[in-house]
This record gives structure tokens, sequence and C-alpha cells, in this order.
């Protein structure tokens, strides 16, 4: 007699996918503002690997950088002015 078995059972689907999308990555994480700001101020140098450039550029926040951009342009303009005073009340006195 031929025994009866029930049939195998379906194999259990895999879990659906996050609809969050895959966790991100320390390299794919956005920079913060102060990570921003540094690699605003080594572009205010000009010097920079090409690998961390090409790194940062593809995580930097463009709302950050704006912003980054504008304190950093602020302080340029801020030690201009007071290294001019500073040199132009030296000579005068």
């Amino acid at each position: 007699m031929a025994e009866h078995l029930p049939p195998d059972p379906t194999p259990a689907e895999p879990p659906a996918p996050s609809t969050d999308g895959p966790p991100r990555s320390a390299a794919a994480r956005p920079l913060s503002f102060v990570q921003t700001i540094q690699a605003v101020a080594w572009s205010f140098f000009g010097v920079r690997r090409k690998r961390d450039y090409e790194r940062d550029v593809a995580r930097l926040n463009p709302v950050h950088l704006i912003l980054a951009g504008f304190i950093g342009a602020a302080l340029f303009v801020a030690v201009l002015v007071l290294l001019v005073q500073w040199v132009v009340a030296g000579s005068a006195g």
C-alpha cells in the first residue's frame, strides 16, 4: 500500500522590502552641518584630495552648503576688514 503524504508546503515568501529603502551605510549618509563647514573650509584653502572631494560632493546637503559658504565668505571679509583697520591704525600712529 502506498502511503498518502500531504503535499509539500509552498516555501515561505521572503519578507517584503521595507518602504524606507535600504539602511544607509556610513558612506551614504548626508554630511552634518559641521562636516559641511569643514568641507567648505578646505575648499577655501583649495587643498582637498580628489577622493575626499568626490565623497563629500555626493553627500553634501545643498542648504547646508549655501549656509556654510555664506558664513565662510562673511568671516573672510570680516578678517580682511579687521586686518586693514589694524594696518591703517598702526601706520597712522
